[in-house]
Parts: structure tokens; C-alpha cells; sequence
């Protein structure tokens, strides 16, 4: 179907589902209007944060590790040069490279061989763990398994979190021999490792009582090799158990063992949980007066763990810590947490200028990711005036407003309800010469559902389609919850089905399963084995559940035949299918039912062990009670 008879299509539907809802069309605004005119006396020009004239120039000449790798391939000359500049390399800087380098594999494995064939470098498990991930991939397998090899000869095992990482990307790129090799290995590597049992009955003394004299002695009994290694895994293991975890940690120290960066670095990442806040920055005080740093990758998932915690202030104060440091977030990163800090309903904007205080204060200009950031929490808390300020600010500083820009300020129009003033949004976006995406529509469409203007959010789908803007899987999902939520389910189902079968839209698999449900609930149950019909034509997985429980309670046998063909493509659903309707009819207690639906089957599901099983038993707990 061509893009005009598509576009059609979609018209002649929103029409149809308007119809009978709307006495008078909706006037969606037409007029292009402009922000307010900006001021000539910024209220920003004084904060440190906003300083737009400052441009920051990097030498021609490389004066990191990271500048030598990324400035040239890899080569004999590039190891002198190398080797000239960073004789020694810490634990820190190494991480801190391989993670700037995840994306280019060779260069990564050529600084990681060189590190520790050149300069005596000793890796620690943490740091293999972070080259695995980054050669998984078919173009580097090979690469893959000799540092796997020289893993385990060294003493180190994958532990259980870096073991799925790895066997999930491999499941996804469909590598099956090396899917299997790798769960060999892993397997082999944990029976052969006669460690294992040794941490096992450390970390059981640990958790069976209150740290004590006692479990002292225990642990001193055992006469453990400490080593980093070995420090590391007892750690992991009581990770969950983060003050006991501490005093293991206090133990090792008291028994002559002097910590390094691998060991402080692996009980920060235990520390860093709601209970134990306190324990953790008083850990990290500790590690910075003793001469250790916090690596990039110990960094990133502990500020990830605060932010999924919605631990906002500890996040920004490790990330101010580490901008402090010389191991600093990536831009990537500052976006990332001011992203996190945008989504609560009232965004904490002091917390919003301490980053990009700070962003700024170590030399950085800001980019637009970040002004992006900045913005997206004003609008967010419905401060709009500030908003507009910022984007004069970031227009001074030569970027242009664009898609992220005009949807973040749509987004905080919607959630203020000033449903009016965000599609006019989309009038300014066009006159400015940046079009509207299909995610810039989903919000503004989203936004109206959200209002429960559902109507109106259909009215925005035609402005979009008249401006061949074609709606996606996403969109739909949005438009369905919104019927959902007004008990529209008529609207819904209509809407879903002349979008897949006029616009050839393939809806989500979770779309289809929402609205079957609704519709079951409403005993909508011809509509609802249509839904069953057109998601097995779009290849998605069969829904049976609730429609095995509505036939049970609700349906006919002719019903339970229906529901039974519309499962499969094929001539007759499996024999699980007929068993779990014929289950289902004895526990609702309809036995005559499931009789009359055995004696509708075909002759293979009538003759089959389990069918003729439940139906023997329960004939015979008939005659018995």
C-alpha cells in the first residue's frame, strides 16, 4: 500500500472514532506563536555555570594515554611512544582507557597486551572482566578466548555477573558453539577452582553469627593466602550483607594485609546501598587519604546503583568526587545523571546546577547533550521561563534548539496540562525549519492521553499523518492505553485493527495482549480471538492464558472450538492446548462440558495418554463420591 492510501486510511479511522464522541471539532491550533522575546538582561550572565564566550582548545600534541591510543593505529612507534611517556601504569588509568576504547576492540586488546607484556603490568580480575566485554563479539572470538586462557592460568576466575553479561551477548548474536565452549569452560573453571571452597567456608563463618573474637579465631584457623583475588570474591559473596562484608574487609587488614586500589575499589561497589551510605563515603574518605582512586568502571555502576535507588544526592556527590579526580565522567555520563534527576516530578534543580557547575569548573564548555539535560529539568518542573532562557543561552553558545530540545518542552506542557501552548510547540518547531519526529507526536499524543483528552490525542494523529509523519508500534501503544484508560475498549479495538489492516502497522506483542485482556474482561470474546488470529499471522508468540480461563468460566464448547482454532496456524493446536481447556473445564467443575468438547476433538487429541488419564480419574472420583 502506497504512502497516500496509507495516509487515507489513517484519516478515515480518526474520523470514524471521532464521530460519535465530539459535537464540535477541536480547534487545533494553526497559528505559528513565537516564545516570549527573549531578555536583554539574562538572568544567568553571572552564574559560573553559563559562561558561553570561554572556548576550551585542546593541544595538537596528545598528553593522555587515551589522546596516544586514539590518535594513531597501533604500532611499534605508538608503544615507544607509550612507553616513553607512561613508564609505570596504574590499575585506575588502565581501566580508565580500556573503557574509552570499549568501542574499538583491536585498539583495546593492542593497550591491553601491551600493558602487560611491555610494562609489567598485573591485571586484576575487574580489569579482565572489562576486556572480555570488550571482545565478545565474532570478529574478535579469538582474541576472546587466549585472554579467557591467560584469565584462568593467572589465577582469576569470571565471576557470576561478567558470566551472564558475556553468554547473554553471545545468545543474542546467535554464536551457538561459542555459547556452549563458554558454558563449558565456566563450569570446568568452577569445579577445577579449589579456592571456591575456601571462600565458601569463609564467607559461611562470616554470616552464621555477629562479627566476634570468636569468628576471628575461625578465620585464623582456616590460614587463609590472602590476596587480591581472594579478597575480591569474599567480598562479592557477602555483598548483600554490606556491614559484615566491612568487617571482613577491617579483619584482612588487621591480619597484615595492606589494601590497593582492587581491593578498596571492590568494597566500595559492596558499600554502596541505602542502608550503608555512611559506610561507603567514609570508605572512599579513607581510600583518597591513602594515596587510591575510585576507577571509572567502579564509578559508573555505583553512580547507576544511586540513580536506579533514586539516591540523587549521593549520586551528584560522587560525581562531583570523581570530576575532583583524575579519572573524570564522560560527558555521556554527566547527561546520564542529569537525565536520572529530570524524571521526578519536582526535579531538585540545585542538584541539576551542582553537575553542570561542575561539568564546567574542571576546564569543560557545555555541550548540547548537557544544556539538554539542564533544559529538560526545568521543563520538567514546569519552570518554563527558565527553560526559555536557558535555550538563548545555548543558541548563544551555537547550538541550535532541535527534536530533543522542542519534545522535552512539549513533554513539560503536557505533564503541566497546557495541552493548548504544546501543539502550538510543533507550529514553532516547523517555522524554525526543524520538523516534528514521530517520538517529538508520541509525546505530545501521550501527553493528551495522560490528560484524558483522548479525543483531542486523535485529532493530534491526524495533523501528524497530514503532515506524513507515519505512526509506529509505540504510538499505538499509547493511543490503546489511552482508550484503555476511559474504558473505551471499543475504540481501542477498533483503532487496532484498522491500523493493522489499513496502514499495515504490526502492534507490539504487550499491545495485543493489554487489549485482549480488556476485551475478555468485558466478554468482548469474538474480538478477542480476532486479536488471537492477527497476532499469529504477525509471527507473535500464542496468548492463551486468558482465554483458556474466560472459555472455562464463561464460554460454550463451541466457544472452547473457536478459541482452540484461532492458536495455531496449523490444522489443530498441540496437545497441551486441548489439555490445559479440558483442566481447566474439571477445576470450574463443567465435566460435561470438557465431555461434549472431547467428543468435538480430532481423533489423535481423543486417544491421547494424559487426555484419556484426566478424563478416567476424573470419571472415577465421579463414581466414587
Amino acid at each position: 500500500m502506497n504512502r497516500a492510501k496509507a495516509t487515507l486510511a489513517s484519516l478515515r479511522l480518526v474520523n470514524s472514532l471521532l464521530s460519535t464522541r465530539l459535537a464540535a471539532t477541536w480547534p487545533l491550533a494553526t497559528q505559528v506563536t513565537q516564545f516570549s522575546h527573549l531578555l536583554s538582561n539574562d538572568p544567568f550572565n553571572n552564574s559560573h555555570f553559563l559562561r558561553t564566550h570561554q572556548m576550551l582548545f585542546f593541544s595538537s600534541n596528545p598528553n593522555s594515554v587515551v589522546e596516544l591510543v586514539l590518535a594513531s593505529d597501533w604500532s611499534e612507534e605508538l608503544e615507544r611512544e607509550l612507553e616513553k611517556s607512561y613508564a609505570a601504569l596504574t590499575h585506575e588509568t588502565v581501566i580508565y582507557v580500556l573503557k574509552k576504547l570499549d568501542k574499538d576492540r583491536d585498539k583495546a586488546s593492542g593497550f591491553f597486551n601491551w600493558a602487560c607484556e611491555k610494562t609489567g603490568f598485573r591485571p586484576s580480575s575487574s580489569v579482565y572482566s572489562i576486556v572480555l566485554r570488550i571482545l565478545v563479539n565474532e570478529e574478535s572470538m579469538k582474541q576472546f578466548w587466549v585472554t579467557l586462557r591467560k584469565m584462568k592460568e593467572q589465577g582469576f576466575y569470571v565471576d557470576e555477573e561478567t558470566y551472564l553479561t558475556i553468554l547473554a551477548q553471545l545468545k543474542k548474536a546467535k554464536m551457538d558453539s561459542d555459547v556452549v565452549a563458554f558454558n563449558h569452560f565456566y563450569s570446568r573453571m568452577l569445579e577445577e577452582n579449589a579456592m571456591e571452597n575456601v571462600v565458601k567456608k569463609v564467607v559461611s563463618s562470616v554470616l552464621d553469627s555477629e562479627w566476634s573474637d570468636e569468628v576471628e579465631r575461625e578465620l585464623g584457623d582456616c590460614k587463609l593466602v590472602l590476596s587480591d583475588n581472594f579478597v575480591i570474591r569474599v567480598l562479592k559473596k557477602l555483598r548483600n550483607f554490606p556491614s559484615k562484608a566491612l568487617e571482613f574487609f577491617r579483619w584482612v587488614s588487621r591480619s597484615g594485609y595492606e589494601h590497593n586500589t582492587v581491593t578498596y575499589n571492590a568494597i566500595a561497589r559492596v558499600l554502596a546501598r541505602d542502608h550503608s551510605i555512611e559506610l561507603f563515603w567514609s570508605v572512599i574518605e579513607e581510600m583518597k587519604s591513602v594515596g587510591h582512586e575510585m576507577d571509572i568502571d567502579t564509578y559508573i555502576k555505583i553512580s547507576r546503583q544511586f540513580q536506579k535507588c533514586k539516591m540523587m544526592e549521593d549520586a551528584v556527590k560522587l560525581y562531583e568526587f570523581m570530576m575532583d579526580g583524575p579519572f573524570k565522567p564522560s560527558v555521556q555520563d554527566c547527561s546520564m545523571l542529569l537525565r536520572s534527576l529530570s524524571v521526578y516530578d519536582d526535579p531538585d534543580q540545585k542538584l541539576v546546577f551542582r553537575v553542570a557547575k561542575k561539568w564546567e569548573s574542571v576546564g569543560h564548555t557545555l555541550s548540547k547533550a548537557v544544556y539538554d539535560g539542564i533544559h529538560r529539568s526545568l521543563t520538567s518542573a514546569g519552570r518554563f521561563k527558565e527553560a526559555e532562557d536557558i535555550i538563548k543561552v545555548m543558541r548563544n553558545a551555537g547550538y541550535q534548539p532541535d527534536n530533543i530540545t522542542y519534545s522535552q518542552l512539549v513533554f513539560g506542557l503536557c505533564k503541566a496540562r497546557r495541552l493548548e501552548e504544546a501543539c502550538k510547540v510543533l507550529d514553532e518547531m516547523e517555522e524554525h525549519g526543524c520538523l516534528p519526529d514521530i517520538k517529538t507526536w508520541t509525546i505530545l499524543i501521550q501527553g493528551h492521553c495522560a490528560a484524558n483528552e483522548v479525543d483531542k490525542a486523535l485529532l493530534c494523529l491526524a495533523r501528524m499523518v497530514e503532515k506524513n509523519c507515519d505512526c509506529d508500534a509505540d504510538l499505538l501503544d499509547v493511543l490503546v492505553d489511552g482508550f484503555v484508560s476511559q474504558r473505551r475498549i471499543d475504540g481501542a479495538y477498533k483503532l487496532l485493527v484498522e491500523m493493522v489492516n489499513k496502514v499495515r502497522l504490526r502492534p507490539w506483542q504487550a499491545t495485543y495482549k493489554n487489549l485482549i485482556e480488556k476485551l475478555l474482561g468485558v466478554r468482548k470474546l469474538e474480538e478477542a480471538l480476532y486479536l488471537l488470529r492477527l497476532m499469529k499471522q504477525q509471527n507473535h508468540p500464542a496468548f492463551p492464558e486468558p482465554f483458556v480461563q474466560y472459555v472455562s468460566k464463561f464460554g460454550t464448547v463451541e466457544d472452547a472450538v473457536e478459541f482452540l482454532k484461532a492458536l495455531s496456524v496449523k490444522e489443530y493446536p498441540s496437545s497441551s492446548a486441548y489439555l490445559n481447556v479440558f483442566r481447566s473445564f474439571f477445576q470450574e467443575g463443567r465435566h460435561s462440558e470438557a465431555k461434549d468438547l472431547l467428543f468435538k476433538c480430532p481423533h489423535h487429541i481423543r486417544k491421547h495418554d494424559e487426555i484419556g488419564k484426566l478424563f478416567g480419574s476424573t470419571e472415577t472420583g465421579n463414581a466414587t463420591s
